[in-house]
């Protein structure tokens, strides 16, 4: 007996894949098995094309607890006993076919992951990227994805504290939404998604299983969008309130001691969940099919296998402490139900109604075939990165007229009107609010602080993906240490086309190694993460856009910065650089270059040693309470960060600084390793020793002033006209 194409294509099995089933397990599945490998052999799940390249990220650093790929996310130590779990994943087809529920259950899925390690989840972000805004469908899909992670995130009392959102065509039909969640837990009560001993009970708590979410993983997330495809039932429907109930149970559970292992249900649902139990526990498993609480009637194993049902977590508990563990969820109201056992040998079997409905080998499951594709450099990179930027002609505008064109740019305009529609301030921690380029909270009980940011250049990684990734790690750390935390910590979520494309293949590589680079040097390892691949609509690639979420710590939480400007006379400071310089190929890959020129080339750059003096000399001052206010300097280049502080701070800023070169470059290049700080004028000595301490490089820029931004002759306009275009701009384009 064989299977047409018709169902191998559904779980996105190849010829050469289904010939491997059949000589590894020896005979021919029945289709509730092939389901079952359909799941686990999926891009998505199987990572076929990308583990190999995700060995790279190893690390030996003395606080990693969990490393990446060991468990559902990376654990750190902190000190005092206490330890972070934190990791960012993609729901981005789902949320390209449904927007509200995809990205509403792209949040409750990452929150599982972090609950599953037994930690509390204390913050959440996200990275978004959309396609232009004067596009119908594009608006619905940006509408609808914040309302999702608005709609579920606010209901489960769990803080969102940052993220960013970007725009370009090559995101058109094909939204990213990766959501990250950081996670607190004392050592001693770490868990692991393990099955246990011989003998324990696998018990399945919370909803009930449904059809919501069958090839989620297969048909959905491991291929590229067909436009006669109906691809609805594929995405899952959450309920947030049975998630925030869900947290409270499962940690009340793991503080009794008697759990021994945990995983949540999300891709792959229970196949995936209970055979990564068994291959970690080195155990078999009995599931009874008849034994699952279901919510649509008729269900067959194959459905409730392959259903990505959410608000589901698996548990092992030894037989003798069922009981206790069970009464845990009885007093929360939460359906707990025994569905299987642990029992001696290597595989899964699932029974129904005492009768062995399949039978496989965990290790076959598990061990999908592995890709290494040549990647080719594509041919339009030579031109692109070679493109003569000096040639580019000064924009026959004003530069105050090309200033309020930019500070419009939806890329750069205030995000307000997404973040006020998130709860920040739940749990009563976070410390910098969602609106400056990193958050901080803070750590009840002692005097430590944890900042996180997300951060991703997609255009430099288009045209220099091994630069690209580099830059995208700097300015994710950059982030975190203006607000005067250490990176300690990375996470990625690694978006990219096609891989079986040489071309794309490429990207994917360079990106990775660009990033395994940047962490080794910013000594913060990657500790966990995400691959989503076939992000194409009808052939055409999202651009490359690895995002990386850093994490921060502080000693003293009390020793901060957010990145506005705070008193009238302040001296604004320059950090990285003794004059402000405009050199053309500081436009390389520029906010300025696309929304003026129409134009995406050049070759970006960055001088990591630089990058990590400029970094520490940051946070040394702020430690020292020598800086009022620190902003890097990224998108827009230089003028929009002074801006950006001007404006969070409702003042304005006044400088007379001589500028070399090109006026254009100077004010939007976007030179990296850069941050714009401001300071009494009484501190500028002290300022002065520790940079030359650091051997990093300033420059005064002018003073912080009130009413109006003045550069150098270049820009002159009143803060009430900047604030309303950078405050509106998005709220408006987003309103049709």
């Amino acid at each position: 007996m064989g299977f047409d194409k018709n169902i191998l294509d559904d779980l996105a099995i190849s010829q050469s894949e289904y010939k491997l089933i059949l000589q590894r397990l020896g005979r021919v599945p029945n289709r509730l098995e092939l389901g079952l490998f359909g799941s686990l052999w999926s891009e998505h799940c199987g990572y076929k094309h990308s583990k190999l390249l995700l060995r790279l990220f190893q690390s030996k650093n003395n606080r990693l607890i969990v490393k990446a790929g060991d468990e559902n996310a990376g654990v750190v130590d902190i000190g005092d006993g206490l330890a972070i779990v934190f990791k960012i994943e993609s729901h981005n087809h789902p949320s390209a076919v449904e927007p509200y529920e995809g990205a509403a259950t792209g949040v409750g899925g990452i929150v599982r992951d972090i609950l599953a390690m037994g930690a509390r989840p204390i913050a959440l972000l996200n990275s978004l990227r959309f396609g232009p805004l004067d596009h119908e469908r594009n608006r619905y899909l940006f509408e609808g994805v914040v309302s999702g992670i608005s709609g579920y995130g606010n209901c489960i009392g769990i803080p969102n504290i940052g993220g960013e959102v970007g725009f370009a065509t090559s995101y058109t039909g094909n939204p990213l939404v990766n959501a990250m969640c950081i996670g607190l837990v004392e050592i001693k009560n770490l868990v692991r998604a393990t099955s246990g001993d011989k003998g324990n009970v696998l018990l399945l708590v919370g909803s009930g299983t449904g059809r919501d979410g069958i090839h989620g993983a297969s048909g959905l997330a491991s291929r590229t969008f067909e436009e006669d495809r109906e691809l609805r039932p594929t995405v899952q429907v959450g309920n947030p309130f049975l998630e925030k109930i869900l947290i409270e149970s499962c940690l009340e559970a793991v503080q009794t001691g008697l759990v021994d292992g945990l995983q949540d249900l999300g891709a792959a649902g229970l196949t995936s969940a209970s055979v990564e139990c068994a291959s970690n526990g080195g155990t078999g498993i009995k599931l009874f099919m008849d034994k699952i609480p279901l919510r649509d009637d008729g269900m067959e194993p194959y459905e409730i296998m392959l259903s990505e049902t959410q608000e589901r977590m698996l548990l092992s508990v030894k037989r003798d402490n069922l009981n206790r563990v069970s009464q845990v969820f009885d007093k929360w109201d939460v359906e707990n139900t025994v569905i299987g056992q642990v029992v001696d040998g290597d595989a899964i079997e699932l029974i129904e109604e005492d009768v062995t409905k399949g039978h496989i080998p965990i290790n076959l499951l598990t061990d999908p075939p592995l890709y290494r594709p040549d990647g080719i450099k594509p041919d339009y990179l030579k031109d692109l990165q070679s493109y003569e930027l000096d040639r580019v002609p000064l924009p026959t505008a004003s530069p105050s007229a090309v200033f309020l064109d930019l500070i419009a740019s939806p890329n750069i305009s205030s995000r307000v009107s997404v973040y006020r529609q998130y709860d920040h301030q739940v749990q009563t921690n976070t410390v910098i609010p969602p609106g400056n380029e990193a958050a901080l909270l803070r750590i009840k009980g002692t005097s430590k602080g944890l900042s996180a940011a997300t951060d991703g250049n997609s255009r430099a990684c288009y045209l220099d993906p091994f630069v690209g990734g580099v830059i995208s790690v700097a300015e994710a750390c950059r982030n975190v240490s203006c607000t005067g935390a250490e990176p300690i910590a990375l996470t990625n979520c690694l978006n990219f086309g096609n891989p079986e494309n040489p071309e794309v293949y490429y990207q994917l590589e360079h990106c990775v190694r660009g990033i395994v680079s940047a962490s080794e040097s910013f000594d913060a390892p990657v500790i966990s993460g995400n691959v989503s691949l076939y992000n194409e609509t009808g052939n055409k690639s999202i651009y490359p856009t690895p995002v990386i979420g850093a994490v921060g710590l502080t000693e003293n939480v009390s020793r901060h910065c957010d990145i506005a400007f705070k008193e009238v006379g302040d001296i604004v400071v320059l950090l990285g650089a003794s004059m402000v310089a405009g050199y053309a190929s500081s436009l390389a890959g520029s906010e300025y270059l696309e929304v003026i020129h129409n134009l995406v080339a050049g070759q970006p750059s960055i001088d990591i040693d630089k990058e990590l003096s400029v970094q520490a000399a940051c946070r040394r001052l702020i430690s020292e309470g020598l800086v009022k206010s620190a902003h890097d300097c990224s998108d827009g280049g230089l003028a929009v960060a002074i801006v950006e502080s001007s404006i969070q701070g409702d003042l304005g800023f006044g400088g007379t600084v001589e500028i070399e070169g090109r006026w254009d470059a100077a004010l939007f290049g976007e030179d990296q390793s850069r941050i714009v700080v401001s300071i009494n004028h009484k501190d500028l000595d002290l300022c002065s020793s520790v940079c030359e301490e650091y051997s990093v490089e300033w420059c005064v820029l002018g003073n912080v002033q009130e009413g109006r931004f003045s550069f150098s002759g270049l820009i002159d306009l009143p803060m009430s006209q900047l604030s309303e275009i950078w405050t509106q701009s998005l709220e408006r384009l987003a309103g049709g």
